[in-house]
């Protein structure tokens, strides 16, 4: 008997409150039953084992984990990057068929792990016998969980974390941990904060400024707010969060939609549209994104579907990806002068000819 959960929609520029579904109690049981029992501890001595503490309790390695099944939406990035491919991956959305995006493929080694797409049934993660379920950025269930962790270890957020709440330093820190990476992770987390740190001191103007990450979905648009990885990015480079989307912020939402008849939070001295298209005509004619400041003074930056990919997998791999990819545009866009084209807003049609 299959237990499944879902995937959540697949486009990182349309928000979404991702969320398991509730399992009924007796599917869950006669599953479990099935299962087979794997005790976290069994091997190894105590001094020996990994230790994580967790939101749903604690597992416990006997050694390094080979043979990982990656159930994360990212958590496949950071496992690239510390050298271990997963036996099995979850697909987010996009992509080629290895559901790898273009900053992670060459870790692959032309290797080409099951594909996990859609609702994902617990027998199918069971038939790779992996000894360690990453589950972090899964947002599963305290119920999930439980059938998971009979099957293998499995880790997911900590405690006080939301499921999708993990940031890059401590899932790379974790997940080296895991795999004794240790210190390939440590060198990772280093080399992308010196990424970031170069970046800020190459434009010292940003510390000053306020940038907003936006959508516009559907004839709806809204900010990101912070503690989502795409407002959080723009933080690191030492951008502000506009007080207005700051004042949005609680009820651990990532998102906030806005009234189309006043998007006058957006009004940032840098504003990005993050879209999962190359150009948007239904964002270029959105007549109130007219009554903005950072409008009518090319401070827009078009955010498209690998720079937009890049912010929301937010992974030691991706951040440096987007950065490359955006560096020039917000330098474009924060310069103080709107006569400086930003490139990327050009080309998606978001500037009057």
């Amino acid at each position: 008997m299959d237990i499944a959960f879902p995937s959540p929609l697949p486009d990182p520029a349309r928000p979404t409150r991702r969320r398991a579904v509730a399992l009924a109690g007796g599917a869950l049981a006669g599953a479990a039953l099935a299962l087979p029992a794997v005790a976290a501890g069994a091997a190894g001595a105590a001094g020996d084992r990994l230790v994580f503490d967790h939101a749903w309790g604690r597992t416990v390695l006997p050694a390094p984990a080979r043979r990982v099944v990656s159930l994360g939406y990212t958590s496949h990035d950071t496992l690239l990057a510390l050298g271990v491919v997963p036996v099995a991956l979850r697909h987010w959305y996009g992509g080629d068929d290895s559901g790898i995006w273009p900053w992670a493929e060459p870790l692959l080694h032309g290797a080409r792990p099951p594909v996990l797409r859609g609702e994902v049934s617990m027998e199918r993660v069971a038939a790779e016998a992996p000894d360690l379920i990453v589950a972090i950025g899964a947002g599963i269930s305290r119920a999930e969980y439980a059938v998971l962790d009979r099957i293998a270890p499995t880790l997911v957020h900590s405690a006080g974390t939301s499921p999708y709440g993990t940031g890059w330093r401590e899932m790379t820190m974790v997940l080296g941990r895991a795999t004794g990476r240790d210190d390939r992770a440590g060198t990772l987390v280093a080399e992308v904060e010196a990424r970031l740190a170069a970046a800020r001191a190459r434009h010292p103007g940003w510390a000053g400024q306020t940038a907003a990450a936006a959508y516009h979905w559907a004839g709806t648009s809204g900010a990101f707010l912070p503690g989502d990885a795409r407002a959080d990015f723009l933080a690191a480079l030492g951008f502000a969060i506009p007080p207005a989307i700051a004042a949005l912020a609680g009820r651990g939402d990532f998102f906030r939609d806005l009234s189309p008849e006043d998007l006058s939070p957006l009004d940032a001295g840098v504003l990005v549209w993050v879209s999962a298209l190359a150009a948007d005509p239904d964002l270029a004619a959105l007549p109130m994104r007219r009554t903005l400041a950072a409008h009518r003074q090319g401070r827009e930056v078009f955010a498209g579907p690998l720079a937009s990919a890049a912010m929301a997998h937010a992974s030691v791999l991706s951040i440096p990806f987007a950065l490359q990819a955006l560096e020039a545009d917000l330098a474009a866009a924060a310069d103080g002068d709107p006569a400086t084209p930003v490139p990327s807003a050009v080309a998606a049609g978001l500037v009057a000819s």
